[in-house]
């Protein structure tokens, strides 16, 4: 039988082994770098290095200096590389070495009020705040089956949305529009007047002029409050935009999960898929559709699918804008939108042209979640108040020349007495809020009967 003091020789030999097998664990694995081959517009190859694809690696010019990029394809041994800053400088040969992780995105309270470019650096100037944590970029896919459904409606302070087109909380909607027809402004005022707990706001391949304006114009104060704003402009590269649509997500992501009402604002998704289309062709894949891969279809339900309601009580309701390059509602975006979104919004440049604010074309949008959270009621004012409006722009032309003759149709007589108030119904000041209460009650009153007037003597 072993004595005392070998026993306790053993113990202390088995120890210093567990640490010696501790040590060797945390020590890292040696780093295998590779060299920069070739530069053909912002694709990097570079050879001699493995790494997987959605890791980051850096490039080291001989001179110091570092580039971060991030590996989106591999072929015949060598590693396709998309930068995500600007790559002014780099030389050949350069050293690539594999960083490992992926994409990390700040989350937290301290994030409200502030804004973020598509890295997660802070553009305002102010210090980091001190509540952030780190979390993946990409978020965990929720069981379809195990989402709660919508049934609750959210108020977005817009008289025409909350009446028409009523939105659900969890719902996703596309607000579809050409250029200068009051889309921003019209995702200004939802952002202010909503009363959903926390708004996100993602300002993805826009102009950089832009972003300063919807901050301090559109926003204000009162919006930016409790809002979060993430900012990757046009001259960004494509995978920080690509990036930034998904930090956007993130951390909208991150309040839903905490069981807050949360209302992302994505502007615009047509720029998201243009981004990864540039990454696609770069790295040789080839067109489908008007120049688009097959992976920018690929890649749009997979954003979307991360808004909705979480298993137990947050919500993320989504308004993602689509690009109608000419006001065609056909383009390839468009049309693969329409599809994975739960509704649209259409906006019209008639009617902007017109000055009629916001320009929404009743006839063309629809919420496909309206009947899951209305009244029979409400629906019923709904459709009364889009059959009148229908028959009015059916015979807008012959009304506006003079063809008609009054007494020829009941229903047409009737759209000509309630076409003005329809239309004032519609329209809407950018400072004015109408909660969704104020709304119902409103359209109720613009469908009563006409009062009839006296007759002649």
């Amino acid at each position: 039988m072993p004595s005392a003091s070998e026993l306790n020789r053993s113990h202390l030999w088995s120890a210093r082994l567990a640490r010696r097998r501790a040590r060797i664990a945390e020590t890292p694995g040696l780093v295998v770098e590779g060299q920069l081959t070739r530069l053909v517009g912002l694709t990097l190859e570079a050879a001699g290095c493995v790494a997987p694809v959605g890791s980051r690696c850096l490039v080291v010019n001989p001179n110091g200096d570092r580039f971060e990029a991030e590996v989106v394809g591999f072929a015949g041994g060598k590693l396709f590389l998309m930068p995500s800053s600007d790559i002014h400088g780099l030389m050949p040969n350069a050293r690539v070495i594999p960083a490992g992780g992926g994409g990390q995105a700040p989350v937290g309270e301290g994030l409200l009020g502030r804004v973020l470019d598509g890295s997660g650096r802070f553009l305002d100037g102010l210090p980091p705040p001190a509540q952030t944590a780190w979390a993946p970029l990409s978020g965990q896919t929720i069981n379809p089956l195990l989402r709660k459904p919508i049934r609750e409606p959210l108020d977005v302070g817009v008289r025409a949305i909350n009446a028409l087109l009523s939105v659900g909380r969890g719902q996703r909607m596309g607000l579809f529009a050409g250029s200068g027809v009051g889309k921003s402004v019209l995702l200004g005022m939802m952002t202010r007047f909503t009363d959903a707990e926390v708004v996100v706001v993602g300002l993805i391949g826009e102009r950089g002029r832009e972003v300063q304006e919807f901050i301090q114009e559109i926003l204000g104060p009162q919006g930016m409050a409790r809002s979060v704003v993430v900012a990757a402009p046009a001259d960004d590269p494509p995978l920080k935009r690509l990036h930034g649509a998904a930090l956007a997500t993130r951390i909208a992501e991150y309040f839903r999960d905490s069981g807050r009402q949360v209302l992302l604002l994505m502007d615009s998704l047509t720029r998201y898929a243009q981004a990864q289309r540039e990454i696609a062709l770069a790295i040789g894949e080839p067109p489908a559709t008007k120049g688009y891969p097959p992976s920018v279809f690929a890649k749009l339900p997979r954003l979307v699918e991360r808004a909705g309601n979480d298993t137990v009580g947050g919500s993320i309701t989504a308004f993602y804008t689509v690009l109608a390059e000419g006001d065609d509602q056909q383009d390839p975006i468009a049309d693969a939108a329409r599809a994975i979104l739960d509704g649209h919004v259409v906006l019209s440049r008639r009617l902007a042209e017109a000055g009629h604010y916001p320009a929404i074309d009743i006839e063309a949008s629809i919420s496909r979640v309206m009947p899951q959270i209305s009244g029979p009621r409400h629906q019923q004012l709904a459709r009364r108040f889009k059959h009148v409006y229908s028959t009015y722009e059916q015979h807008r032309d012959l009304i506006n020349v003079g063809a008609y003759v009054a007494g020829s149709d009941p229903a047409v007589d009737e759209a000509r007495d309630y076409y003005p108030r329809l239309k004032q119904f519609l329209m809407q000041g950018i400072d004015e809020q109408v909660t969704l209460a104020d709304s119902l009650q409103a359209l109720e009153a613009v469908l009563q009967p006409k009062p009839r007037e006296g007759k002649a003597r």
